[in-house]
Parts: C-alpha cells; structure tokens; sequence
C-alpha cells in the first residue's frame, strides 16, 4: 500500500518510527515531513497529506501532531479526506471498515510509540466493508461535502 506520512515538531520522531515500521513491513511510504524540532504548522503537513491523496501518490496517510486534533481538523477541510483521531484499535480498525477512513490522526502526546504502531497497523490492515448500510451512510457524508455545508 502507498502511505503518505505527515507530522509537526511534536509528532515528527512518532512519524519516522511509524514511516520505518510501515517501510519494514513492506508498504511504500512517502514523507511529507517535518523531519525536526523546529516549530512548524501542522496545516501545512494536512495539506500535503490531503494533496497526495488528492492526486493518487498514496491511498492512505497518516498524520502526527500534539494532540492529533488540530491534525484531523486541518485534514477534513480538504475534500475527499475522511480523517480521525485514533487512539485504540477498535476505532483505527472500524474507521476504515464502516467510515472509509484515508487518514489517520495520531497525538504524540496522547499516545506512545508501541501503541501507535498497533493502530497503524490495525488501520493499514483493514479494508472497506461493502455492507449496504455502510455504503448508503458515505454517499451522506459526500453529499455533505458537495453541498459545503
């Protein structure tokens, strides 16, 4: 799978352990930075991941910051990002199966390393359901983001 990664000065050491894990598991990563400590906007770092996304570089991204809301505001202001923070596997895993989730959002100071691979990992593993109900409950969502409303 094609992942773009993305984080600010707090989330950037949980993004490059997450980038070399998902590298080590075999996926394709892309790196939108920030690659240190100096402080910089996470939503520039939404919108790099949103613009890879956008023009098919990567099919899914994830996206570090403090606290990983800021992150998932920035990101669900681009069109066709479904982004949410993350914080135990049950959500990371569901968020894509039932939601179509193509954003992770973590917060470096909410969680650890350890714990953040394991939702990576459930999040990279877990596939759209082509459940009806799941289906008709997206299409709501789009028409939400066609209206801008």
């Amino acid at each position: 799978m094609r992942i773009v990664v993305g984080a600010d000065h707090r989330g950037y050491e949980m993004k490059d352990q997450i980038a070399a894990n998902l590298k080590q598991a075999g996926h394709e990563v892309l790196d939108v930075g920030t690659h240190n400590a100096d402080s910089v906007d996470y939503p520039d770092y939404a919108r790099a991941i949103g613009q890879a996304l956008q023009d098919g570089r990567a099919e899914r991204g994830v996206l570090v910051c403090g606290s990983g809301v800021g992150a998932s505001i920035a990101a669900n202001k681009i069109h066709g990002v479904r982004a949410a923070i993350c914080h135990d596997t049950y959500s990371a895993r569901q968020g894509v199966e039932h939601d179509d989730m193509n954003v992770l959002c973590l917060g470096a100071g909410v969680i650890d390393s350890q714990l953040a691979l394991e939702l990576v990992q459930a999040y990279v593993d877990a596939r759209l359901s082509g459940e009806e109900r799941y289906r008709r409950r997206l299409e709501k969502v789009a028409e939400i983001e066609r209206q801008g409303r």
